[in-house]
């Protein structure tokens, strides 16, 4: 069963096309990753599907029209975005952020708020550790967990993630990537936007090229992973 289906975006700014025709679906308990070079459309595609910009096309999620609903409404029904600059609260503690995030479940009452954040910190024990401190003076990798781990307190159908392993150490990426394969069992799909073209591939189900706003190429994981033009361009040699 898919919980996303966008066929045929379309996005613009100022008239000037961004995103041209871009059809993709997320299937249940599935990691399907968009890879493709700065500038190719990825972020907006992302934003489009969440709302932050208009788009044109057919956007369904777990079998509703959502195209009409607004960023807030789209939160309710269950999608959840991690922005590339996470977007943290930093003044705020980590315990606060993460309350924060659960705002969709609020009327489920205290204990329930408890058990989301209990599962969050099991998630990323770093986070328990750090749970007092302000979010803005967490290291790099210790704000992506937080970033995650609010949008997970919504109890997301879908979790879009853009690009996770930006800035980060290879030891944190690896960490983070680990995570988010763990999700995947937990049934969550996930709509993952990533530079890291090789550690992306390593861990999603399905796999779409994005170049300049338009899907060059899809497949399998592995299939893509395979493919000379993939090889050459994103997984040669020194490519991250």
């Amino acid at each position: 069963m898919s919980v996303l289906n966008v066929e045929n975006l379309h996005v613009a700014y100022g008239g000037i096309g961004a995103v041209h025709g871009v059809s993709l679906r997320v299937g249940a308990g599935q990691i399907v990753t968009v890879i493709g070079p700065n500038g190719a459309g990825k972020t907006t595609l992302l934003n489009a599907v969440m709302g932050v910009h208009p788009g044109r096309g057919g956007l369904r999620f777990q079998g509703s029209d959502v195209s009409r609903l607004g960023i807030e409404g789209r939160v309710r029904a269950g999608m959840c975005l991690v922005p590339e600059k996470r977007e943290l609260f930093s003044t705020l503690s980590v315990e606060d952020n993460l309350r924060l995030g659960g705002f969709r479940h609020r009327r489920a009452g205290t204990a329930a708020a408890r058990r989301s954040m209990d599962e969050v910190y099991a998630l990323f024990p770093r986070l328990l550790e750090r749970r007092r401190q302000h979010a803005g003076t967490l290291s790099g990798g210790e704000r992506q967990m937080l970033a995650m781990g609010r949008a997970l307190m919504a109890k997301p159908g879908l979790l879009m993630l853009d690009e996770p392993s930006l800035g980060l150490a290879p030891l944190i990426v690896r960490e983070i990537f680990r995570i988010i394969t763990g999700l995947r069992a937990s049934g969550c799909a996930i709509l993952l936007v990533e530079q890291n073209a090789r550690a992306a591939l390593q861990i999603a189900d399905h796999g779409y090229v994005l170049e300049t706003g338009r899907v060059v190429l899809e497949g399998a994981s592995a299939v893509l992973a395979g493919d000379a033009r993939v090889v050459e361009t994103y997984l040669g040699i020194g490519a991250g």
